[in-house]
């Protein structure tokens, strides 16, 4: 992870008249491009100055010296250290807010390359075994500027039972059945340099909320899935992000209180079956009901929104519309798909293909709901940020982030307030918007030069030219 304590250089010197310092000292220049900040806008003819893998400055092209500007302008690497931007947008590096590293053991090793071909210089692994993921963090810390930054939470906190616990899916989940044993799981989580902490979804009330109490004490955030012993208006306020939208639909329901009675029933006495297996059980039984009358738009529901508007909600809404937009109905899916170890591309195509001609009504009702509710969040300004669940799903890592964008827009949000979701919110959780996603002086040099105004059209957000990480032009 590349450190936040830094020096600001000082470029003011070196200046003569209106002509800006020699190009050629300082590590790389992106000369006269349009910038797209998230929160700045757009700005044309700007130089962007990288020294030690921070920007130094962003000023006027105009003012930077023609005669210390050697080479052809009209080519797009003019010299080692000067990118011709004329007629580029320049924006922050991409996250993507919810990855899962070792999930696909067949797709481990190609993840730090794809993601930078993708613009992500930035991911958030939420959720894996610390015996696994360490010895990746390891790896993507040692590649540098050849690999994305990366956090992680380590393994999934859930309850007495648990959903993943490699028995038919993968193992990325704990037991924490007290919350003695929660609380000792959290220091030993914080002792092995995780980043923050990811509760999940059958855990009790008591268990969560000492889970909150240990990480508050440890200064981990807390990212979680809603637990289905509790309520969304309960549980949201207490973390710092809520993943996928999960159980917001059973809280906003009219007879929430009804539903709410029927799952601590079940998880009180769940018999025989596995945690895969409760989950599946209150969801599929739950979830129909609720969207009957869970309308974003309803007063309960309304009320239930205005309880987050502290915490960062991560959508996922590529996963959650899947029903209403297939990968196969991308017209470039099966090119990138391409890039996939064969048999795992194989395997993928055929499940897309699968799903795709058996769509549910409830798959449908899911979709619609989804992108309702981040738009009913949105002008609640609950915060939204950027993530995919790659590489569940058939999400190709990186790729699926650029989905992602499309729909937080087709959800209501502006170009640039979903650039803003995958850049500044990520940066945010962690406590690092002074030092990462903007450009401007002082922020870390994490960039993507697109051909396009993704402004103009979020899809442009794919038409990637060049990828700075960490300062170095690495694609």
């Amino acid at each position: 992870m590349r450190t936040v304590c830094f020096a600001l250089l000082v470029v003011a010197a070196s200046m003569a008249g209106n002509s800006f310092a020699d190009p050629a000292r300082y590590d790389l220049m992106i000369h006269n491009v349009t910038t797209i900040d998230p929160i700045a806008g757009q700005r044309e003819n700007q130089s962007v100055f990288i020294e030690d893998n921070k920007i130094v400055a962003v000023i006027d092209s105009a003012e930077v010296s023609a005669s210390s500007i050697s080479g052809d302008l009209a080519g797009n690497l003019m010299a080692a250290n000067i990118i011709d931007g004329g007629g580029r947008f320049l924006i922050p590096g991409l996250w993507d807010m919810h990855v899962h590293i070792v999930y696909e053991p067949k797709l481990t090793e190609q993840m730090p390359a794809l993601f930078l071909d993708y613009g992500i210089t930035s991911v958030r692994d939420t959720g894996a075994l610390l015996e696994k993921i360490a010895p990746e963090i390891d790896r993507w810390r040692e590649l540098g500027s050849e690999a994305p930054d990366i956090f992680f939470s380590g393994p999934l906190l859930d309850g007495s039972l648990v959903v993943y616990n490699g028995e038919g899916r993968p193992e990325i989940g704990v037991a924490n059945s007290t919350t003695a044993i929660a609380e000792a799981q959290i220091k030993k989580l914080k002792a092995a340099g995780v980043d923050f902490i990811k509760i999940y979804e059958l855990v009790k009330p008591e268990v969560f909320q000492a889970m909150v109490d240990a990480a508050t004490r440890e200064q981990l955030p807390i990212a979680a899935h809603v637990p289905l012993s509790m309520r969304a208006d309960t549980a949201g306020p207490l973390v710092d992000s809520m993943e996928h939208l999960r159980n917001i639909e059973i809280a906003c329901a009219d007879n929430a209180d009804e539903l709410h009675a029927l799952r601590t029933h079940t998880l009180n006495q769940p018999g025989s079956r596995s945690g895969h297996e409760v989950r599946s059980h209150l969801h599929s039984s739950q979830r129909p009901l609720a969207l009957e009358t869970a309308n974003p738009r309803s007063d309960r529901c309304q009320r239930v929104i205005q309880t987050l508007t502290d915490t960062i909600q991560v959508p996922t809404l590529r996963l959650n519309t899947i029903t209403r937009y297939s990968p196969t109905l991308r017209n470039d899916w099966l090119i990138h798909l391409e890039r996939l170890p064969k048999g795992l591309a194989k395997g993928w195509r055929e499940s897309a293909d699968y799903w795709a001609t058996r769509p549910s009504a409830l798959g449908y009702l899911m979709s619609d709901w989804s992108l309702e509710l981040v738009a009913a969040m949105q002008q609640q300004d609950v915060p939204i940020g950027a993530g995919t669940d790659t590489p569940i799903a058939q999400a190709i890592p990186g790729y699926s982030l650029h989905t992602e964008l499309e729909r937080l827009v087709d959800a209501g949000l502006t170009t640039q307030q979903a650039l803003f979701a995958a850049t500044i919110r990520p940066a945010e959780f962690f406590k690092l918007s002074g030092s990462m996603g903007q450009i401007r002086a002082g922020m870390e040099a994490d960039l993507v030069l697109l051909r396009k105004n993704p402004l103009v059209d979020i899809r442009h957000s794919r038409s990637i030219e060049a990828v700075i990480s960490n300062g170095i032009r690495v694609r």
